[in-house]
């Protein structure tokens, strides 16, 4: 069975000049506990794939056709007040970059305890427990006083680990992975990864995972979709697309991947 299911997804931008094709009539589906990996250079489309699923394209962008179907249900059709019961709880998103993703102003512990709050008819009191428990899931070394901490306090791999927390604690049905490894160092970024497998396996969830790094696409993924100029170019197993490309944009990327290493 599909958790998502996208259909023909047209976003365009509008300037004074063009119309740029962001994301070009794309098709693609995530089967339930399934990593789906999409995978392109930067502006390729990626992201903005992404942001069309959540319905949150900044203008001037605007998503011109297609189906987005979760559970059965198209996003497109929904109203604003069934997006925001789903972002956050039955999908859930972890950023490239967490220094931006959370409230500078909040502590942690706090900000992961409101995302329950939105989304759980619990008590304040159990909402702190269940943040706790998943700054303990994530191996945060410390999570009583990562609870009490602030972002700016926090290293980047830590704070990856409590954005990852956060992604959680609503046990969605989607986690969206956005570069979720860019801005660490290689050891760190290992050491996430290799947590990320684990939770993946012990919750059971449907992921879709972005990234320009093919070696991590060959670690986390079950399928793939190489993006450029706003279109899939190739899509299959990870196993076929990185040992058998077919498209010569796919093959270019990985012979530049060979180059490097």
């Amino acid at each position: 069975m599909n958790i998502l299911q996208v259909d023909n997804l047209k976003t365009y931008f509008y300037t004074q000049h063009d119309i740029v094709k962001a994301v070009n009539d794309i098709s693609f589906k995530i089967k339930d506990n399934t990593v789906f990996g999409l995978v392109g250079e930067s502006g390729s489309g990626k992201t903005l794939t992404v942001l069309s699923i959540l319905r949150l394209v900044p203008e001037p962008g605007k998503i011109m056709g297609g189906q987005i179907l979760f559970d059965g249900r198209d996003l497109l059709a929904m109203d604003e007040e069934y997006l925001r019961s789903v972002r956050g709880s039955r999908i859930t998103m972890v950023f490239q970059e967490p220094s931006s993703a959370f409230n500078p102003v909040f502590t942690i512990g706090y900000q992961i305890a409101e995302a329950i709050l939105a989304h759980q008819k619990i008590g304040e009191g159990k909402a702190r427990e269940s943040a706790m428990e998943y700054l303990k899931k994530v191996r945060i070394s410390d999570p009583k006083k990562i609870f009490y901490d602030y972002p700016h306090q926090l290293s980047g791999g830590t704070k990856q680990r409590a954005m990852i927390a956060m992604a959680l604690v609503n046990k969605p049905e989607l986690l969206i992975m956005d570069e979720p490894t860019t801005a660490l160092d290689v050891t760190i970024q290992a050491e996430i990864l290799d947590l990320l497998k684990e939770i993946i396996e012990l919750e059971k969830l449907s992921i879709l995972f972005i990234s320009h790094d093919f070696g991590i696409i060959a670690k986390m993924c079950d399928e793939v979709g190489v993006m450029h100029g706003g279109k899939i170019v190739e899509m299959g197993s990870a196993h076929n697309i990185l040992t058998s490309p077919k498209e010569e944009y796919t093959i270019s990327l990985l012979e530049s991947v060979k180059a490097l290493a």
